[in-house]
């Protein structure tokens, strides 16, 4: 299958697509860990759940865990949430300033 990975992510990737064959969630988290070391810490925390800053799709839909099946002709993607900003000055070009 075909795994697509955010911005953020492709710094332990190298680029923004693999392809993987796992039968599930958790282990395609485990296969890419063994292929980029460190990329596993990223996705899944320390209780074994998908971190909550990070959303991985199934095709259209939502993984909420690792037990999650997945078929060779599915297509991932693992996105990180991006934060950021201060809700005082929604836009600084605007002229406000943050505190």
């Amino acid at each position: 299958m075909r795994v697509w990975f955010s911005t953020h992510l492709r710094a332990y990737t190298g680029g923004a697509e693999a392809e993987v064959t796992a039968p599930t969630v958790g282990a395609l988290v485990e296969e890419l860990n063994r292929r980029y070391p460190g990329l596993g810490f990223r996705i899944v925390d320390e209780q074994d759940r998908i971190r909550e800053h990070i959303a991985i799709f199934v095709n259209t839909e939502q993984a909420r865990a690792l037990d999650v099946a997945l078929a060779p002709t599915d297509s991932v993607r693992i996105i990180g949430a991006l934060s950021g900003g201060s809700p005082s000055c929604p836009a600084p070009a605007a002229g406000c300033s943050a505190p």
